[in-house]
């Protein structure tokens, strides 16, 4: 199934009772994921986030309120507007206002859809996953299957004992990997990729840090690529399969269970892990305007089996 990917420039934002009504959007298919972001210096418009706080419950409200300083604020009320704005979008027959979505978290702390006995068939069937950083925010889709991401910045600081961290945390392919790189900005760089990895597969099995920790499995390459995640050369090469290798526990295990790395923006690297994915990807200020990025410079592979999906 092909989706295409749009470009949208919706209605001026104007003093609203009600939301903007998304793009429609059907589902992602078995074998697809969606991909969603924003940037938050791009919206500053008062009016705007306005309207993003008005779609959030009283809970939501309160807790982006009680956050310390404007800064926070401003990104806890785009990372929730950014969920129901984005899951709003997949229906069938009818606008689903994102103010009536419910969610809740599971025992290890990861937002889910709470459904409801009445909810668009299509919109059962949604499983999201979301990351953000101070300069990034993003949004994973899934149908039917389980999804994990995580951002980071590139230029996210280390710790001068970073390897010491390896050592304790991560499992000891990986820190023999990491000690091999002499030069310590390269060395930084793959630390950042590899934790990006790491942290959307725990995502994805729907536990966290606490619950899945990262000694326990492995981060593997096989292909193209000696010991480093390389730019590979364009968005559909397949020079290099990253895989995962329990430690203890091989029951979380599939055949299916597939990655992807990107950098993002030019700025931030992008981990997607899902069972298995083909990726479209959007640039979005809700309410305001949709824009393709799959297929663009602002998303490059640099590791995984991974198809985009673009229409002409």
């Amino acid at each position: 199934m092909n989706i295409r990917c749009f470009q949208r420039r919706l209605s001026a934002v104007a003093p609203s009772s009600f939301p903007t009504p998304m793009a429609s959007l059907q589902p992602p298919s078995r074998s697809e994921t969606h991909f969603w972001y924003v940037i938050p210096d791009e919206i500053n418009c008062t009016s705007l986030l306005n309207r993003y706080m008005e779609i959030l419950t009283p809970c939501e409200k309160e807790n982006v309120l009680t956050m310390a300083g404007d800064q926070l604020q401003k990104r806890a009320l785009l990372a929730r507007a950014l969920v129901r704005t984005t899951i709003a979008r997949y229906q069938t027959n009818c606008f689903v206002d994102p103010r009536s979505l419910k969610f809740r978290k599971n025992r290890y702390g990861k937002p889910e859809l709470e459904l409801q006995s009445d909810d668009d068939i299509q919109l059962r069937k949604i499983q999201f996953n979301i990351s953000h950083t101070s300069s990034l925010i993003a949004c994973g889709v899934t149908t039917n299957s389980p999804i994990g991401i995580d951002v980071e910045e590139k230029q996210r600081k280390t710790k001068n004992n970073m390897l010491a961290f390896v050592k304790r945390y991560f499992s000891p392919h990986e820190f023999k990997r990491l000690s091999s790189i002499s030069d310590f900005e390269a060395q930084s760089q793959e630390f950042i990729k590899l934790w990006t990895l790491k942290e959307a597969y725990v995502k994805a099995l729907g536990k966290g840090f606490s619950a899945a920790p990262f000694k326990t499995f492995t981060i593997r390459l096989s292909g193209g690529v000696k010991g480093c995640f390389e730019l590979t050369e364009g968005l559909d090469s397949e020079a290099s399969e990253i895989r995962v290798e329990s430690l203890d526990d091989s029951k979380n295990l599939t055949s299916n269970w597939q990655f992807v790395l990107a950098e993002l923006e030019g700025s931030h690297y992008a981990a997607i892990c899902n069972v298995p994915l083909r990726l479209t990807a959007w640039k979005t200020i809700p309410f305001v305007e949709d824009k393709c990025a799959s297929g663009t410079d602002a998303i490059v592979t640099i590791g995984g089996m991974v198809k985009h999906n673009v229409v002409a």
